[in-house]
């Protein structure tokens, strides 16, 4: 007990001198840190090192990206090859028959012209077919005009064609073939039937050009009749194209065909022309053959007595399948030539003979030259007024066409006749 006290009052004794000295030591110490602190001179503090990566950040995250980017194309490489292993090998994707084909768009042309060509890809595996050659083979067909071939998975093949439309008839050889607006012959279709005038003057054995060329002439010629709702077109069973400066219409009318020339322009004026005095001139001609509009104030009549060249004869069969499609008879008769040989072609020559200086084109006012024998019944030229050819046909000169062509009346001609003789 005595010891316990006696410390106890050792500690009252010493305890209250040493608080203030420890607190003067702290703040000492603290002052010191401070100046540490702020003096430049003192000795820095031990750095605690710090573990980096070996790679910065932005590195890390490219290059891992670039590890998925590898791993994707390796993973989608693997399995392109698989498929196109399997698609290569299965029986799925294989073409059967032809009924895994299908044909849009034809008309004309039959199934089985577009199974000749796609016939070669019967048992082939669809993905394997090469679709653009195929297109160019069809487009190879004269009534094709555009083809596109598409396959379906798993095993089909769609095509679909765009026929050619078209215009007109025309004489190739010894056949009539069907034309369109370029000049691309095709055969007769047998399940149309068209009301078209027959071309002569186009062959088959010129190019494609050169058909393109005078088609562009018909197209002209065809617009121009049917332009304000006349559809003189429809009158026309042939068209001559083979001088595109005189084109020569063969009209189909009751009483009898009629070749009118029409020249080079002007179409339907001059059309309009022969329309207006088709009537008075059969009541004043013993036979209406041919007329020639192309000269300005003029018109000839029956100047192809002499005949023209003569088509090559059709074959019965020929015959028989334009006529099925809708030619009309009248352009399938024959025309005498004018070298014929024939007796009754002499004969024609020796009783309708005119002089064969007739100019391709003459001026403005100027009477024709044409010399008339007497013994020529057939032929007559006739002066028109000066606005003959501006509208839909003057009228002819009174004194003109006032007689019928019989030999009693040729003793005397016309007036028309006596004033171009007189402006020789």
């Amino acid at each position: 007990m005595a010891r316990r006290s006696g410390a106890t009052i050792q500690e009252e004794l010493y305890s209250t001198p040493e608080e203030p000295a420890r607190e003067e030591l702290g703040d000492v110490r603290l002052i010191e840190l401070d100046g540490e602190k702020e003096s430049p001179f003192l000795r820095a503090q031990k750095r605690v090192s710090v573990r980096r990566a070996p790679l910065p950040k932005k590195t890390a995250t490219r290059l891992l990206w670039a590890v998925v980017a590898i791993a994707v194309a390796a993973v989608t490489a693997v399995g392109a090859a698989t498929l196109y292993h399997y698609g290569e090998h299965s029986w799925r994707f294989r073409l059967n028959s032809s009924d895994d084909i299908e044909i849009t768009g034809v008309s004309n042309i039959t199934r089985s012209q577009v199974i000749e060509v796609m016939g070669a890809d019967i048992g082939r595996n669809v993905f394997f077919i090469p679709l653009d050659r195929r297109q160019k083979q069809l487009e190879q067909i004269p009534w094709v005009e555009s083809a596109s071939v598409m396959r379906f998975a798993p095993n089909r093949l769609g095509i679909q064609i765009q026929e050619r439309t078209p215009v007109a008839f025309a004489r190739a050889g010894s056949k009539i073939v069907l034309v369109d607006s370029g000049g691309v012959l095709m055969e007769l279709s047998t399940k149309k039937r068209y009301s078209f005038p027959v071309i002569v003057g186009i062959s088959s054995s010129e190019p494609l050009t050169t058909r393109a060329e005078q088609m562009k002439i018909y197209n002209q010629l065809i617009r121009e009749l049917d332009s304000g709702g006349g559809r003189y077109s429809s009158e026309l069973s042939e068209v001559d194209l083979s001088d595109p400066e005189d084109v020569k219409v063969l009209t189909n009318d009751p009483d009898g065909e009629v070749l009118v020339h029409l020249g080079s322009s002007s179409y339907l004026d001059r059309f309009k022309i022969y329309v207006a005095h088709l009537r008075e001139w059969r009541q004043q001609f013993q036979k209406l053959e041919s007329v020639d509009l192309r000269y300005d104030r003029q018109i000839i009549v029956n100047p192809d007595l002499r005949g023209t060249p003569r088509q090559p004869l059709l074959s019965a069969a020929a015959a028989r399948a334009a006529i099925s499609a809708g030619v009309k008879p009248t352009a399938l008769r024959g025309r005498e030539s004018a070298s014929g040989k024939s007796p009754a072609a002499k004969a024609a020559l020796n009783h309708h003979q005119i002089s064969p200086t007739i100019p391709r084109k003459m001026p403005k006012g100027a009477a024709s030259p044409m010399k008339v024998s007497p013994k020529s019944h057939g032929v007559r030229h006739t002066a028109l007024p000066k606005k003959a050819h501006a509208g839909t046909g003057g009228s002819l000169a009174p004194a003109g066409v006032t007689r019928p062509t019989t030999a009693r009346a040729l003793e005397k001609p016309s007036p028309a006749i006596s004033k171009g003789q007189g402006s020789r």
